[in-house]
C-alpha cells in the first residue's frame, strides 16, 4: 500500500486541507485498513464524500448521508467537543475516561481522554486528536485542547 498527497487536491473547498488518496495494487483495500495504515503514518484523516461533501466515521465503502461511492481521505484537524463520558475504574489500575468526541468536522466517534485526570473529563470540554503509536498498530486518543 502506498499513501500519496496529490499535487492538487481534489475536493479540497477552502484550500486549509489536504485530501490523501491511498493506491493498492490489488485494487481491494477495506477501509478500515486504510484508516488504520494513515494512523500509523501519523496522520489522522477521515473519510469525506465527493457527491454530498460530509465527513464521516467509521469508515466504510459507502457514504453513510448519500449512499455515494465517490469518497477520498481528509486530513483531520482533529478537533471536537466532548459529547459524553464515562469513567472507567478498574480494580489495580488508574481509573481512565472513555468518551465520545463530536469532531468539527461532524463525525462522532469514541475514544480516550489522555493527560488529565478521568475525574476532571467533562461534557463540553474541547479536544485535540493525539496518535498514540503502540506495538499492535496506533490509535487515536484525546487530550485537552488548551488553545
Amino acid at each position: 500500500m502506498q499513501l500519496s498527497r496529490p499535487a492538487t487536491p481534489a475536493g479540497d473547498r477552502d484550500g486549509s486541507r489536504s485530501v490523501l488518496t491511498v493506491t493498492d495494487y490489488t485494487g481491494e483495500v477495506h477501509p478500515e485498513a486504510v484508516y488504520q495504515a494513515l494512523l500509523d503514518h501519523d496522520v489522522f484523516a477521515l473519510p469525506v464524500c465527493g457527491q454530498c461533501g460530509r465527513a464521516h466515521y467509521s469508515p466504510r465503502v459507502l457514504c453513510p448521508h448519500c449512499g455515494s461511492t465517490s469518497l477520498s481521505w481528509q486530513q483531520s484537524a482533529g478537533l471536537g467537543t466532548v459529547y459524553s463520558t464515562s469513567t472507567i475504574s478498574p480494580r489495580n489500575a488508574e481509573p481512565y475516561a472513555v468518551v465520545l468526541v463530536d469532531l468539527d468536522e461532524g463525525p462522532r466517534l469514541m475514544s480516550n481522554v489522555v493527560g488529565i485526570p478521568a475525574g476532571e473529563v467533562q461534557i463540553g470540554l474541547r479536544v485535540r486528536a493525539r496518535i498514540v503509536q503502540r506495538e499492535d498498530g496506533a490509535v487515536a486518543m484525546f487530550e485537552e485542547d488548551r488553545a
